[in-house]
């Protein structure tokens, strides 16, 4: 095994390990504010349709938070269509929006990281 694989292997691996970590701080956020989130956008239709999930288990609370997330961190077209209220947007404590909009951004970037590192090892072909 060459050193570029092993730097890759390594690579991948950090990244498997920080999706890991993201993987646990989502679920907890998920289990500790989501009635608090509830509470903050209930007058948005989009998100108390996503309480059906918080019956479904830890697969379910991933999907709510997710949903969550994305209609925080760029809530422009829920707001023209009519499935998000501005309102509770703003009403929203900035340190809840600050983590949703963080752990959105987190999700993206690192399984874009995940999909270039891929495709880099498989135009050198590395194994």
């Amino acid at each position: 095994m060459s050193k570029v694989s092993m730097i890759f292997g390594a690579l991948g691996g950090v990244i498997l390990l920080l999706m890991f970590v993201w993987l646990v701080v989502a679920l907890h956020m998920a289990y500790t504010k989501m009635d608090a989130l509830f509470q903050y956008l209930k007058n948005s239709p989009a998100i108390t349709v996503l309480a059906f999930w918080k019956h479904a288990g830890p697969s379910g609370r991933l999907r709510m938070i997710g949903n969550i997330a994305h209609y925080v961190s760029s809530p422009r077209r829920g707001i023209e269509n009519g499935t998000i209220s501005a309102e509770d947007i703003e009403n929203l404590p900035a340190p809840i929006k600050r983590k949703l909009v963080i752990l959105r951004r987190s999700v993206v970037l690192l399984s874009g990281s995940l999909v270039l590192l891929w495709c880099i090892a498989k135009i050198f072909g590395l194994r």
